[in-house]
């Protein structure tokens, strides 16, 4: 039996939780430096979102902070399965019938979804704070 038997590799999933944890910070700090809370409300409102000035001010929090907390590894399976369903919403109100294809269809929005979804299943690996708090090396 190999000696990493049943365990991650402590570095296999950093590379993925780098980059998702990149583009959920960059889309949060795009909505927020310029669209601003009012302009996502706004934007989001025409989409057709309930409440869209409390969602605009959740999802731009959620992507900021869900986003730093991929990339550090924290609270990675609990801010995963919440940037899921933010990706599977955007799907619904935004994309939904533009068709699969980008630019304008909802191939970017599944993919993040899939990344989120499995890391919302098995974790952040290693190479993360959950690990560390966890007590398990890098």
């Amino acid at each position: 039996m190999p000696v990493n038997a049943g365990r991650q590799p402590a570095w296999g999933l950093l590379p993925l939780r780098l980059i998702v944890g990149i583009v959920f910070m960059a889309h949060g700090w795009l909505k927020y430096s310029s669209f601003g809370l009012a302009g996502t409300a706004k934007f989001m409102g025409g989409l057709g979102v309930p409440i869209p000035q409390v969602a605009a001010v959740g999802i731009i929090a959620l992507e900021l902070i869900g986003g730093l907390a991929l990339i550090l590894g924290g609270g990675t399976r609990l801010f995963a399965a919440l940037l899921a369903c933010d990706m599977l919403g955007a799907i619904f109100f935004s994309k939904r019938h533009a068709g699969f294809f980008a630019p304008n269809g909802w191939e970017f929005e599944l993919t993040l979804c899939a990344v989120c979804v499995t890391l919302a299943i098995i974790g952040a690996g290693g190479a993360s704070i959950d690990a560390a708090v966890r007590g398990r090396r890098f």
